[in-house]
């Protein structure tokens, strides 16, 4: 049985990354798609565990040779989703979560049918700003961008299956979980899992 790939979006600073460390350690069977990026890198993210730091012309080739599953401009700098890994993970029957924005999941969308898209939302913009202004890497004017992004990126959310609203971390953690498991569990995944659909059909047969 293929993998499944769960597509978590939203603004930026609205504890993406947070969230999705903390559902890795509770969810077996499940990898995370590291990104590559044109972005500077911060003081506290690691190459290969937050993003691959590549410069504009190494990424515009990647771009050419068809090697991204999506990819877009974000905030003025690249960012692109590795195709190889994403589509050999799932072959191998592991899920995949990918954290992409907005308009890069808009893209997966057209692409992978069966993907789960879940986004991730401030309590207010307030609180937003608060959170962009505690992490401490963006400049104000780089900040407000992001603001002014995040309008239209909210404006998005009816695209997505689930929507998840951040007010409480640990909260936030068990409901992307949950969302991971059920999905694990829909009657047609699991009758695909234990080969039951070798014996009879969804909706037909006899009792």
């Amino acid at each position: 049985m293929a993998g499944l790939l769960y597509v978590i979006s939203g603004p930026s600073g609205v504890g993406k990354t947070s969230i999705i460390e903390g559902v890795m350690k509770k969810v077996r069977n499940v990898v995370f798609s590291v990104s590559c990026t044109t972005r500077p890198k911060r003081p506290n993210e690691v190459e290969g565990r937050d993003y691959f730091f590549v410069d504009e012309r190494t990424f515009l080739d990647m771009v050419q040779k068809d090697e991204f599953l999506e990819w877009a401009v974000v905030h003025g700098h690249y960012y692109g989703t590795p195709r190889k890994f994403v589509e050999e993970q799932i072959q191998k029957g592991i899920n995949v979560i990918l954290d992409i924005d907005v308009q890069g999941a808009t893209t997966v969308m057209k692409k992978i049918k069966d993907a789960v898209f879940v986004f991730i939302a401030p309590p207010s913009f307030d609180e937003l700003k608060k959170r962009l202004l505690k992490r401490g890497t963006e400049k104000e004017e780089d900040m407000l961008k992001r603001l002014e992004d995040a309008k239209r990126e909210l404006e998005q959310i009816p695209k997505f299956q689930y929507l998840i609203v951040n007010v409480d971390l640990q909260e936030s953690i068990e409901q992307l979980t949950s969302i991971i498991v059920a999905e694990q569990l829909k009657v047609s995944r699991v009758i695909e899992r234990l080969g039951f659909h070798k014996l009879f059909s969804i909706g037909g047969g006899s009792t």
